[in-house]
């Protein structure tokens, strides 16, 4: 098949989703894009699917690539009063598995989404293989992410949350979102047009998106060591050297709690290592999607 480029991978999500799938509360947007071995992208808070675009060029060539938008995020559908929340989140990805009639799938998971990929398909047979980019560790929370959930609960935070991605030199800051990234302008162009944007100026996804960021539960991070050892594919975790929210170190220390598992630490790359270094990552975990 003929390459995808960059410009038409980001085009993908400027335009409509193939499908909407009614997951019992909201429906999840879905594309599809490649050949080859089944790979099922989740995405973490406050992205969407769009997020693993950097990827697809690389990928698409290699395995098809089935990206959602969680209910709550990107183009998927939902109303004041849908269920959103890491649980809902993780029956979503089960579901969308059932609705595809995927039988045989490796998954890729960022960011929360990797914690939600995990908690939906541990010890699940059509599992064949994992890739985790910059995901929760079962040490629990560093201090980075603890500061940044600490404000969850607060009064005004949607309205705070809009306001300051919205104002390009405060997000920068590194105690705002500026940390997430190695390079802090990352946070304007596409980053900016895809995920921020919508944030500031579409009240109902940021009340979505409140409403997963409130429900996240330490208790899901407690209980990963255990989940990972249900975990029995081939597992291939993908870290940027400088995370300060998932800190390489605890990464290191994790890779043994998995029966099969190994580590790329991806140098000069933050949060989002897969947006700041797309050609190294798409590298370290095509061989695990392909491996049957």
């Amino acid at each position: 098949m003929s390459s995808l480029t960059a410009a038409a991978a980001t085009d993908l999500f400027r335009h409509p989703p193939h499908r909407l799938l009614d997951v019992g509360a909201g429906e999840a947007a879905y594309r599809r894009v490649g050949a080859g071995p089944d790979v099922l992208f989740v995405h973490g808070w406050p992205v969407s699917g769009a997020t693993f675009r950097t990827l697809l060029p690389a990928l698409s060539r290699h395995v098809t690539c089935h990206l959602v938008d969680l209910p709550g995020a990107g183009d998927s559908r939902f109303g004041p009063d849908t269920t959103l929340g890491i649980d809902q989140h993780i029956a979503t990805v089960r579901r969308v598995l059932d609705l595809l009639d995927l039988d045989e799938v490796a998954v890729v998971g960022h960011d929360s989404g990797g914690l939600i990929a995990r908690h939906a398909l541990a010890g699940d047979p059509r599992l064949r293989a994992m890739a985790l980019i910059d995901t929760e560790q079962p040490q629990g929370l560093g201090w980075r992410f603890r500061s940044f959930i600490a404000v969850r609960h607060l009064p005004g935070v949607g309205t705070g949350l809009g306001w300051v991605v919205g104002q390009p030199r405060i997000r920068r800051n590194r105690f705002v979102l500026g940390d997430a990234f190695a390079d802090a302008t990352r946070l304007d162009g596409e980053f900016d047009e895809l995920f921020l944007q919508p944030l500031h100026t579409d009240p109902a996804r940021r009340a979505a998106a409140v409403k997963v960021l409130r429900s996240f539960d330490v208790d899901h991070v407690r209980g990963l060591e255990a989940l990972h050892r249900r975990i029995d594919v081939p597992v291939q975790l993908v870290w940027g050297e400088r995370d300060v929210f998932f800190p390489v170190a605890r990464a290191e220390e994790m890779v043994d709690t998995f029966p099969d598992a190994r580590l790329e630490v991806i140098a000069g790359a933050g949060l989002f290592s897969h947006e700041e270094r797309p050609d190294q990552v798409a590298a370290a975990i095509l061989p695990v999607l392909t491996r049957h």
